[in-house]
């Protein structure tokens, strides 16, 4: 009778050991993991369950405490929080995939070439668009005008966007089709004229002119963009990205397709400026899914630097008789800002010259008071006067700015602002001690989607080719862990997100990337060579 009884007591033993190991859909282990956590902590090993990181730490240690679907030996590769970027245009990038790219010509002769090749493999385009044009990189850097776009296309519309997104180059066609003529104007941009008839460049709000007129994709056109844009994005570790101004039906387009299973990709969308937007969101209030969040708009305060839109505090040294311009009147940034102090949303206002800083550092101030926990952000915070940068910490404003624009920029940004002005733009190392953090972006597609040419430019203060020697002001490059930090950490704090993901801690998403070497150590002239190997989102591998 004593032997069943040992039986019996063996086998609710070895069942009583079984159950106690917890059930998980994933096991990683011998791998290097940048946790990106409060003490920038570095595992070997963690388990995922029901799309969140359940535990971290040792292999051995989780191997015997977790039952786990599937097992992976990384055999010491790299593992990091999924990228996030705090600054992109989403939609901006899908479109760009069906036009022309002019990233990289080297003239406009080079920009007629790639137009007429797009041409003709896609003869039946109503509007030859393209992207990408930078007459900065040029021999002759003036602005181009329409002529030889009248010559190679004279009875198709032309329109072709800047780099930065703050100029618009057409052709004749186009200006007879939107009725510009040197005498159109428009508050906040300039229809750009010589010998008395307009040239064909439109910068800033001039280029609405145009743009009213352009045929725009419908709601299934745009859903095919989107996703095109997703597979770029999560191809290159991307996990997350702040979509930097769209509207209310394509945040409801973004968030039908997330929850028809279309969509992975995270998006912290902000919201266009504009009354009816203002109005419609200010009463709903800010919302929040699995994947998508709506909690602030996105303000426009000037233009961008290399088309001299962006307003500076004395004029442009390249250009004596303009200092840009404003996009929005100080009494109306004013206005704004105070609708959204009084609502739950954040304040995220593109600023590049210093007098738009200026400006709104003292209009954020002025309404936040003191530290605070609103985390209203200045977007770009190209050139902020040193005086001025104070302020950040004073008001808890978060600088969230793009390392790649640096690197652009550096060839021409002291013709626009002097050899002594310059040193005050890019300055993210001082931007950083304001308020011990900074968010890294890319502005895509103005620059590359790929966020390690922001590391890389970050840290080296170099651009593809790995020059200059010995890096651009390097008194303002980040040590490589902050550079981590505010692609993490730090950019899902600038998105109220911290505590949802950011980091490879217990109980947060399992958002995670996989790289073929490790950022933290590999010399500087390799970081842009790393490669994906894969993207996981909520503990999914989408790449």
């Amino acid at each position: 009778m004593k032997r069943p009884l040992l039986v019996i007591t063996v086998l609710f033993a070895l069942l009583s050991g079984c159950s106690s190991r917890k059930k998980a859909d994933l096991l990683v282990t011998n791998a290097r993991i940048y946790t990106a956590d409060s003490t920038f902590s570095v595992a070997d090993a963690f388990v995922v369950g029901d799309g969140k990181f359940l535990a971290v730490g040792s292999a051995k240690t989780l191997a015997d405490a977790y039952d786990a679907d599937s097992t992976a030996d990384l055999g010491g590769q790299p593992i990091y929080p999924g990228f996030y970027d705090p600054h992109a245009h989403f939609l901006g990038l899908g479109q760009v995939l069906n036009q022309a790219d002019l990233v990289g010509a080297t003239s406009y002769d080079d920009v007629i070439s790639r137009l007429k090749s797009f041409y003709q493999k896609n003869p039946d385009v109503m509007w030859l668009a393209g992207r990408g044009w930078d007459q900065n990189d040029w021999a002759d850097k003036t602005f181009p005008t329409k002529e030889k776009l009248d010559a190679a296309f004279p009875n198709v519309p032309v329109a072709l966007m800047r780099v930065d997104g703050h100029a618009l180059l057409v052709n004749s066609k186009t200006l007879r089709l939107a009725k510009v003529t040197a005498g159109s104007k428009l508050p906040g941009g300039e229809v750009v004229v010589r010998n008395g008839q307009p040239t064909g460049v439109l910068v800033d709000n001039a280029m609405q002119l145009v743009k009213r007129i352009i045929p725009q994709p419908d709601k299934a056109d745009k859903a095919r963009m989107l996703q095109a844009a997703e597979k770029v994005c999560v191809a290159l570790g991307l996990t997350t990205i702040s979509d930097a101004g769209i509207s209310p039906d394509e945040i409801n387009l973004i968030d039908s397709l997330h929850k028809a299973g279309k969509l992975k990709i995270r998006d912290y969308a902000m919201i266009s400026l504009g009354e009816p937007n203002l109005t419609y969101f200010l009463k709903r209030g800010p919302f929040q899914t699995d994947r998508l969040t709506v909690r602030s708009f996105k303000l426009y305060a000037d233009g961008a630097l290399g088309s001299r839109g962006a307003c500076l505090r004395r004029p442009y040294s390249d250009r004596p008789e303009t200092g840009g311009f404003l996009l929005l009147s100080p009494g109306e940034l004013e206005r704004v800002t105070t609708l959204l102090h009084n609502s739950g949303f954040q304040a995220n206002t593109h600023c590049i010259g210093d007098s738009a800083n200026h400006l709104m550092l003292d209009l954020y101030g002025k309404l936040l008071k003191g530290h605070n926990n609103r985390r209203w952000r200045i977007e770009h915070a190209q050139v902020v006067s040193p005086e001025d940068v104070h302020k950040f910490g004073q008001y808890s404003i978060i600088p969230s700015v793009q390392p790649t624009h640096a690197t652009s920029d550096m060839y021409w940004a002291a013709n626009r602002l002097g050899p002594i002005r310059v040193k005050s733009a890019y300055a993210f190392k001082d931007l950083m001690k304001q308020n011990q953090l900074i968010a890294f972006g890319s502005d895509f597609p103005v620059e590359a989607v790929n966020p390690l040419f922001g590391f890389h430019a970050a840290v080296a203060r170099q651009d593809a080719k790995n020059t200059p020697t010995g890096g651009y002001q390097m008194e303002n490059a980040v040590d490589r862990k902050s550079a981590l930090l505010a692609m993490t950490r730090w950019a899902a704090y600038a998105c109220f997100e911290e505590q949802l993901r950011g980091s490879i801690a217990p109980g947060k998403q399992a958002d995670f990337v996989i790289l073929d070497r490790d950022i933290m150590t590999a010399p500087n002239a390799q970081l842009r060579d790393t490669k994906v190997k894969q993207t996981w989102i909520g503990g999914e591998r989408v790449h």
